[in-house]
């Protein structure tokens, strides 16, 4: 009995001690297991970061080039369609600034054109004699368009050449502009008339033009655009 009584009395003085001891230890390993979950979340956030800016990268280097790639054929096709594929040049700015671009090195390319198309027509060339005033283009000279009025202006119509080679100008005038004023323009931008004509879109017919005309009077009252087109080679 006695035995029992001080193993008893040392387990009563020793749990108090155990106790305080087990205490000591738990807040070691809350810390622990705090500094561990920091370091998952840390992990975490920068697996997330790294996602993202993948994910980014292929969106702008892969999905938007596709998608604009994909969004220019179905355009073209639509214009393909519709027949209006004039529509996917970059055209001509409007505000008749076509005099400086016709003044630099474009004037060349179009008096290229001008001479392969006599080239076609098997025009005799100049050996010593010269050829009848008749038979020879005119001599170049300056056109003065008129001036190109405000867009808000009543009374006024926009035209658009549209050229072999698939260049586009735009131009405003007033609907009582003689007529004429679209073949001196012609010839403004390299295309003589003794060589090419103007025509309508749609329907397809040859523009007549009379320098007593205004432009209302041969059918142009809206928006319009005109093809240059060479004339058929006669017999």
């Amino acid at each position: 009995m006695a035995s029992r009584g001080v193993v008893g009395l040392f387990l009563l003085f020793a749990l108090p001690v155990l106790c305080l001891e087990l205490r000591r230890g738990i807040p070691d390993l809350d810390e622990e297991e705090e500094e561990n979950e920091k370091r998952q979340k840390l992990v975490r956030k920068k697996q997330q970061e790294a996602q993202g800016e993948k994910a980014s990268r292929y969106l702008e280097n892969v999905l938007k080039p596709h998608q604009e790639m994909k969004l220019k054929k179905l355009e073209e096709r639509f214009y393909q369609m519709t027949g209006e594929t004039w529509k996917l040049s970059n055209g001509h700015k409007l505000g008749g600034d076509e005099d400086l671009l016709l003044d630099n090195a474009s004037q060349t390319s179009f008096e290229t054109a001008n001479r392969e198309a006599a080239k076609r027509r098997n025009l005799p060339k100049p050996v010593t004699k010269v050829s009848p005033p008749a038979e020879q283009p005119p001599q170049k000279k300056v056109l003065d368009l008129p001036e190109e009025p405000p867009e808000a202006a009543e009374e006024v119509v926009t035209v658009a050449l549209r050229c072999p080679s698939g260049r586009v100008l735009r131009r405003r005038f007033l609907k009582s502009c003689s007529s004429q004023v679209l073949l001196d323009w012609m010839m403004k931008i390299g295309y003589h008339t003794s060589l090419y004509s103007l025509s309508t879109s749609f329907p397809r017919r040859p523009l007549e033009v009379e320098g007593s005309w205004t432009l209302e009077d041969v059918g142009i009252t809206v928006d319009t655009v005109l093809n240059v087109e060479e004339k058929e080679q006669s017999n």
